[in-house]
Formats: C-alpha cells, structure tokens, sequence
C-alpha cells in the first residue's frame, strides 16, 4: 500500500494506492481526510 497527498483540481486530497509485488497498480482510493476505517475496508477490497 502507497499513501501520499496530492492536489486534484486544486483540492488536496489524500491518496491511497493497491500495488502488486511488481509494483503494479491494482486500485486507487482518493479521500478528502484520513480514514483509518476507510483504508482498512478498502484494503480489504483490493485483496480480494
């Protein structure tokens, strides 16, 4: 999992990003706040 910030039609926003063991993409979330709940689900997902 990758977490950084970043600006999005000029919003900031937080990022979290799903990689591989290749370092490949697999899904993105992009949130307003930090959401340690939110993650946490969406890792889950991305799991699956």
């Amino acid at each position: 999992m990758d977490e950084t910030y970043i600006k999005v039609a000029d919003q900031w926003k937080y990022q979290y990003r799903a990689v591989d063991r290749d370092g490949d993409t697999i899904d993105f979330l992009l949130r307003d706040t930090r959401d340690c709940a939110a993650v946490r689900r969406f890792l889950e997902l991305a799991s699956d």
